[in-house]
């Protein structure tokens, strides 16, 4: 039997949660985007109107994708990831830039973001080269090869700039610490986050001897510690110079608005009409929408054009305020859910290959949940990440809907996988 029972095969659940939550993005783009002259759906002058029109091409994506071999996604992972990495490299000569960032290739008046493809692709990559029997993570030249594939794509990504996209490539580590990564790296990930944050708000002195206290501390209860005292040292040394060149990189290397942005995420100022002023309406919004909501298509926010970007990125807001608290816990439960689901399919896979993918696609997509929420209700500073299948555009729905059926292919296929 060749893939001749795929509608008996798909993970159904998998694909009524994804229906779920496109209906549901669209029903919000709709509202925060319909004029009170125009109720007419497919109105492609509209963003309402492009949107359903994106929804319907990708059902002609899903069919090809679940066509097509199982064995495919496999078999030319490396060519998919290479076609990636040409076409992001390609947008630095052909490429159109919008809004300061050089994403897009742009047909008449159809754009096309590569790098939401390039998720998908690098996922592959990732698969195919860690499934390889010779590959183990616990040596240091494999580990340098995988982190190069997590890497590259992200080195043509952000000279764009867009740090948003090149921040989801960097969740694929959870799938190598998954496959025997050492911890270590997470670690080192998180200090250096926390590190940076206390540098940005206390004066060089007192973080140095915050790090000197700790490291004392975990001295002291060090076992071995005529072992230890030169590793200790070194540590306080690394961890120190990080510390006190902070400031400097965020001086001098960051650009204005993401200076701005973090000092507004850490309070250091209040600008509630230039750079916070999007954080500040998204806050509005979903605060307006109490327990139940408004109503839909009943937002004065929404309406009133409030809060810029409200179909794209901060989509989630005209959920927040329509839908209220209740709308807000089912968009969440609706992730939740797909992204439990995959992860229980891909710990029942057959290959390698179709497990370390199905880990992937979930890295993705909690990511970019987390993140675009974290982002909308001021946790996270504003970096442009979309809501999988619910923000608007064509190229985000089509590169997460190939990221998920990709997947669900593989998982209908492992009937045949011996």
């Amino acid at each position: 039997m060749k893939d001749q029972s795929i509608r008996s095969h798909i993970d159904w659940v998998s694909v009524l949660i994804y229906t779920a939550l496109v209906v549901i993005g669209w029903m919000n783009i709709y509202s925060s985007d319909l004029k009170p002259d125009s109720d007419y759906i497919f109105d492609l002058t509209q963003n309402y109107g492009k949107q359903l029109f994106f929804i319907g091409f990708t059902i002609l994506l899903i069919i090809i994708v679940l066509t097509l071999e199982g064995k495919f996604y496999e078999r030319f992972s490396s060519v998919i990831f290479g076609a990636s990495l040409v076409l992001l490299a390609g947008l630095f000569v052909a490429g159109k830039t919008i809004a300061g960032q050089r994403c897009w290739y742009a047909i008449g008046t159809f754009t096309l973001q590569p790098s939401e493809f390039a998720k998908a692709a690098t996922a592959l990559a990732l698969a195919k080269f860690l499934s390889d029997p010779q590959i183990n993570l616990k040596k240091v030249n494999h580990q340098i090869l995988a982190l190069l594939v997590i890497g590259l794509p992200i080195l043509l990504i952000l000279p764009q700039p867009d740090p948003g996209s090149a921040l989801i490539f960097i969740s694929l580590i959870f799938v190598l610490h998954r496959e025997g990564l050492s911890s270590w790296y997470l670690w080192t990930g998180a200090f250096a986050i926390v590190l940076f944050v206390m540098a940005l708000l206390l004066k060089p002195q007192y973080v140095i001897l915050i790090i000197f206290i700790g490291i004392v501390l975990q001295y002291l209860k060090s076992r071995r510690k005529y072992r230890n005292i030169v590793g200790s040292a070194i540590v306080f040394i690394l961890m120190s110079g990080f510390s006190l060149s902070v400031n400097y990189v965020f001086e001098n290397v960051f650009k204005q608005h993401h200076r701005d942005r973090f000092n507004i995420l850490l309070g250091k100022e209040v600008d509630m009409g230039g750079i916070g002023y999007n954080t500040n309406q998204a806050k509005i919004a979903i605060g307006s929408g109490g327990w139940v909501g408004k109503g839909y298509l009943e937002g004065t926010q929404t309406k009133g054009n409030f809060v810029p970007e409200q179909h794209t990125d901060y989509i989630f807001t005209t959920v927040g305020e329509e839908w209220g608290f209740a709308g807000t816990s089912v968009i969440v439960l609706l992730f939740v859910g797909l992204m439990l689901r995959i992860l229980y399919l891909a710990e029942n896979q057959k290959t390698k290959f179709s497990r370390i993918y199905g880990y992937g696609v979930v890295s993705i997509l909690f990511t970019h949940f987390f993140v675009n929420i974290a982002m909308v209700i001021g946790i996270f500073p504003t970096i442009g990440v979309p809501l999988p299948f619910l923000s608007y555009g064509g190229s985000s729905l089509w590169g997460f809907t190939i990221l998920l059926f990709v997947f669900l292919k593989m998982d209908a296929n492992k009937v045949n996988e011996w």
